[in-house]
């Protein structure tokens, strides 16, 4: 529905739309909606509004869906009231690029910004340490710990648990699931797979299965060993590299790299865009880059390689070749 509407009479259909989502509203809460809806017809355009969203959507994020939501504490669901209300502000053009908003992100418990990082002390003694634009759900109920890793990477040390019952602790991600023994290890999801490094103790992997593998072997991944997995499969174990977790230092240290490959991880920790040239892609690269100062990071790599760093814009941003410089 198109037309003007007030912002704040969009901001309190987006309450409406959260608390539908995540309570189980009584008939008296039921009756105070219809009451706000109907009390104009701007109030009545502006449930429309959700209800044309919802449809664009085609189904309700996940992020804005029941589960996640009655897990946000107040400020979260505050957060997620803002988002939505902007997205029905901007109207019909907004939904249609709904896909490209990070709604898992905001909605998560715990997140970083691109170039951010942040170390958490949780409830069972666990310390969480979540990576540059990393995103987490925290569900811990009688019967299980679980961490819900929505995007990133995340470093954890699990904790003795005070409970007195017994407590699994579980990482889900979008590939499958990863239960600690007691212990120290990294996950990262990279979109194509969930890699896996384990310092201290024992992790078992079991990936999710679907289609033709519904039910694909788990592993036990012990300290010393990394591995990628997905959904169906489980790639060889390798050995963990250890500077892997020197960003939680706020460096990222390499050794004997092809310089695409860091120049795609320093991408991590900066808003823009950051490429290497193909024609130096291969060059081999050792050394500690500081993540706080990507731009510094950059300076280096001119002053050790065959390179110069190439910019468009500030947020365009190139590492090519001097000239007659190649693989």
């Amino acid at each position: 529905m198109g037309g003007v509407i007030d912002s704040a009479i969009l901001q309190e259909a987006a309450g409406w739309l959260v608390r539908f989502q995540s309570e189980t509203l009584s008939a008296a809460d039921r009756a105070a909606f219809d009451r706000w809806r109907d009390r104009s017809d701007s109030h009545r355009a502006a449930w429309a509004r959700v209800e044309d969203m919802l449809r664009g959507f085609g189904q309700v994020p996940s992020a804005i869906g029941s589960h996640t939501l009655r897990g946000l504490d107040r400020p979260g669901r505050r957060q997620a009231i803002r988002a939505l209300g902007a997205l029905l502000v901007l109207g019909p053009a907004a939904v249609a690029g709904w896909r490209g908003l990070p709604w898992r992100e905001w909605a998560a418990d715990a997140r970083t910004a691109t170039g951010e990082r942040r170390r958490l002390d949780l409830a069972d003694g666990t310390q969480l340490v979540l990576n540059t634009a990393t995103a987490v759900d925290i569900q811990y109920t009688a019967d299980e710990r679980v961490l819900w890793l929505r995007a990133g990477e995340i470093l954890l040390t699990t904790g003795r648990d005070p409970s007195p019952v017994y407590r699994p602790f579980i990482v889900r991600t979008t590939q499958g699931t990863i239960r600690a023994l007691g212990t120290r290890f990294m996950v990262r999801d990279d979109g194509a797979g969930i890699r896996v490094a384990v310092f201290d103790g024992t992790v078992r992997i079991q990936p999710q299965g679907r289609g033709a593998n519904p039910e694909p072997a788990s592993m036990l991944l012990h300290a010393g060993q990394q591995t990628v997995f997905t959904a169906d499969d489980i790639a060889p174990v390798a050995p963990a590299d250890t500077a892997s977790t020197s960003w939680e230092q706020g460096m990222l240290t390499v050794r004997d790299w092809r310089l695409a490959d860091l120049v795609d991880q320093l991408a991590r920790y900066r808003r823009g865009v950051l490429r290497c040239d193909p024609a130096v892609a291969g060059l081999r690269v050792s050394g500690a880059f500081p993540l706080a100062d990507i731009d510094g990071s950059l300076r280096l790599l001119e002053k050790t390689l065959p390179v110069r760093i190439s910019r468009v814009t500030p947020f365009w941003i190139t590492v090519a070749g001097r000239p007659g410089v190649t693989n």
